[in-house]
């Protein structure tokens, strides 16, 4: 008899620790990339369009996308456990 080395099965939820910390570094840079991007959006349709209002509409839409990104990442932890 041959003896067989097998490696361990891939299971969804077995990630190394450098793709895990890659998956919720993530939120680090999304989030706040998110929120400036919304920000500057809202301050250029300000100077665009002589209004002092929208860029508060932008900062408040891109703390928005960035939530949404958040809970995304949070429920595909989830279902990967």
């Amino acid at each position: 008899m041959t003896a067989e080395k097998r490696e361990p099965e891939k299971q969804p939820g077995n990630y190394s620790f450098w793709a895990q910390a890659a998956k919720y570094s993530e939120i680090a840079f999304i989030f706040p990339a998110a929120s400036v991007a919304g920000l500057l959006v809202g301050v250029a349709l300000d100077h665009w369009l002589h209004t002092r209002w929208f860029f508060l509409v932008g900062l408040i839409l891109g703390i928005l996308a960035g939530f949404v990104k958040l809970v995304q990442v949070g429920m595909s932890s989830g279902i990967d456990q």
